[in-house]
């Protein structure tokens, strides 16, 4: 066994190598980049290596700074996570070249896999079920439109080279595969330098279901069961579960051993995922072949008891594998969430930034047992206090839970997910509450485009509506009058004047346009007991009791009875003198006021928030990386002003209106904070 290992990675998997390293005793080097000096990776780490500046292709791209890293500490072996220079069979190569183990498969199973045309051909050969389609370079539009034609319409037009959803398109008649066509071949050779682009049958209703294999150095491969991957934003994958909630014992066992044939084809030694697409009818077809560490792997680590990472170290130092095929277990149902640092409500754009707050549920920290802490894990690369650099991909945790069965995973998952504090920077929780609480996502009546289909024209407040509103106000009256009672008893108080903790109240929620709504609460104490009330809302009565401390945003109790989660603050939103309260992705700000001062309220003047039409602000944090416009320029609506790069991603700002530039007040290069000003129209 290895005595040393580096981690050619950040973040999340980082820390999730190293936690699995630590396990085996086994030390470990962390490399890091300016941005990540003080981050959690480098913390765990036994020892830190500086690879360069910020940006990933000075750093984490590094190939041969990585390896330098290794020669200088020792380090008999690379892990790569996952990203970067995971997939990259150069760097595999290399690593084996200069006497290092590479844990993960050999370079010649990446280079086999790395390539969608060849990989389809091996798969083909190995017998693999794979979509009707042309899988050769297509040299020209109107070839293209022929192919089309033969195979059958809609067909899916794809880059050889491509990935993250760039180079792909869907064509249902010929001037859509022409069109589109034209369009692959572009962004491809833009974006990988390779424009070969080839066809093939788009599946209607898809899912996306991959296959967890395993193979060592023996000749021996297994399947670790399937992953659920339907739920996707851009092709990018917001909920993961294990096992899948729609295919059957026999498409899981066929699909296994289809998986299983094409890793032995190519003698995969490793972790690695085989990608299909499924149709409506159960049918499958390979799509590809990731071979490394996938970011979802924790749910088939939930629901076999195996730890993956260490399978992973075990195989790249020689052993066979520990298990047979019919030892594989499928044990409850596991969910992943990951939570990433972007604003839902303002169209998921990146959020980057200081975490003032960071305060995850109670979890097992990269455990794959989790049953000793109610099945509810996190694995992070993040900490309170610190910061989500702007240079990289957006995800600060990954959240998992195992439960018994489905009903019992997405009920873990919703509690976890109210009870997950993160201030600072903006994330997508209420968009994962919104989709867990989705009738169809909880009928398991989904497919890709589920996010398309519902959220197509973005994400709104009013995309989660709450099952019982009542209770929000309750809530928020509830801890007023708890307040209010710590209040009474502070001494000193001057006769007459003295804190009085009453039980007649208005709660008063103020909607746009300064509309205010007033609903009458009582809250009345259960005799000799403290922290427990009945709250009557609109005829309604709840039962709350909670030994919450004051203060703490995370509030745990009980409501008639049941156990519920939720937050609640003072102040932390626009009105300094209300409570802001979040439960199941629904959040109200609430004034608890007595009767005469909601009645007072009424009669406060509305403030119409200022006129910003004539500014553009940015709309995150970010790089500004173009500003297109000059002073005195005319400019039309739809033409494009500046843009901005956060995370790995480029946001071009268009104008909304006909205009004239009148300043510019931030430069090419400068780095903008949320709703900075860039120019303004005179």
């Amino acid at each position: 066994m290895f005595k040393k290992i580096l981690i050619a990675n950040r973040g999340e998997i980082a820390c999730r190598v190293i936690q699995t390293a630590k396990k085996m005793g086994i030390l470990t080097v962390a490399v890091y980049s300016d941005a990540d000096k003080e981050s959690r990776h480098v913390e765990l780490a036994d020892e830190a290596v500086h690879i360069g500046a910020a940006p990933s292709r000075e750093s984490y791209l590094q190939a041969d700074r990585i390896i330098a890293a290794c020669k200088a500490t020792g380090a008999q072996a690379v892990h790569p996570g996952y990203g970067f220079l995971s997939e990259n069979e150069a760097f595999a190569k290399k690593v084996e070249e200069e006497g290092i183990v590479f844990i993960g498969p050999k370079h010649y199973s990446i280079a086999a896999m790395g390539d969608k045309i060849a990989s389809k051909k091996l798969a083909n050969e190995a017998k693999v079920n794979t979509i009707p389609g042309w899988n050769d370079a297509i040299e020209s539009a109107e070839r293209a439109v022929e192919i089309a034609r033969d195979i059958g319409y809609p067909v899916m037009i794809k880059a050889s080279a491509g990935g993250g959803g760039k180079g792909l398109r869907v064509a249902f008649n010929d001037k859509e595969a022409f069109d589109g066509f034209a369009s692959c071949r572009n962004e491809a050779r833009n974006s990988f330098g390779d424009d070969r682009v080839f066809i093939e049958k788009f599946v209607e209703e898809p899912r996306h279901i991959e296959i967890q294999v395993l193979g060592d150095a023996h000749g021996n491969v297994i399947y670790l069961n399937e992953r659920e991957c339907s739920i996707q934003r851009r092709h990018q994958k917001v909920i993961e579960e294990a096992p899948s909630p729609f295919i059957s014992d026999e498409t899981r066992k066929a699909m296994g051993e289809q998986a299983v044939a094409l890793a032995k084809a190519v003698k995969y030694q490793s972790a690695g995922t085989v990608e299909f697409v499924v149709g409506k009818d159960q049918s499958f077809y390979f799509l590809e072949m990731n071979t490394r560490l996938q970011v979802e792997h924790p749910v088939t680590e939930c629901i076999t008891g195996l730890d993956l990472v260490e399978l992973m170290i075990r195989v790249a130092a020689g052993e066979a594998l520990p298990l047979a095929q019919a030892d594989v277990k499928r044990d409850g149902w596991a969910i992943e969430c990951r939570i990433n640092a972007e604003d839902p409500f303002r169209n998921f754009l990146p959020s980057t930034g200081r975490l003032v707050k960071f305060q995850p549920p109670a979890t097992s920290m990269f455990a794959a047992d989790t049953a000793h802490l109610d099945g509810v894990r996190m694995d992070t690369g993040v900490y309170d206090g610190g910061e989500i650099p702007m240079y990289y991909d957006s995800m600060i945790a990954k959240l998992i839970v195992h439960g018994k069965d489905r009903m019992d995973a997405i009920a873990k998952m919703r509690e976890a997910l109210n009870g997950f504090v993160i201030r600072g920077v903006s994330s997508n929780i209420p968009f994962q509450a919104a989709l867990l609480a989705h009738p169809k996502f909880v009928a398991g009546d989904f497919n890709t485009g589920f996010i398309a289909e519902h959220y197509g024209k973005g994400f709104h407040a009013q995309d989660v509506p709450h099952q019982e509103p009542g209770f929000l106000l309750a809530l928020a009256a509830f801890m007023h009058r708890r307040y209010r009672a710590r209040a009474s008893g502070i001494s000193g108080q001057l006769n007459g004047h003295g804190v009085k903790i009453g039980e007649q109240f208005v709660v008063v929620t103020v909607g746009e346009g300064g509309e205010q709504r007033h609903t009458d609460v009582s809250v009345t104490d259960y005799e000799g007991s403290t922290g427990s009330s009945a709250v009557s809302v609109n005829g309604k009565t709840y039962q709350l009791s909670s030994s919450a401390a004051l203060g703490a945003v995370v509030v745990r109790g009980l409501v008639n009875g049941q156990p519920f989660t939720a937050q609640v603050e003072r102040g932390a939103g626009k009105n300094p003198l209300a409570l802001r309260v979040s439960h199941d992705g629904t959040q109200v700000e609430a004034m608890v006021l007595s009767p005469l001062g909601a009645r007072l309220f009424k009669l406060m003047p509305y403030k119409a928030p200022p006129d910003l039409s004539k500014y553009l602000m940015s709309p995150m944090p970010g790089l500004l990386v173009e500003v297109s416009v000059q002073p005195g320029q005319q400019v039309q609506a739809g033409e494009k002003l500046a843009v901005i790069e956060a995370m790995k991603m480029e946001n071009v700002l268009f104008a909304t209106q006909d205009g004239v530039v009148g300043k510019v007040s931030a430069g090419k290069g400068e780095s903008l904070a949320v709703d900075q000003v860039i120019l303004e129209f005179s």
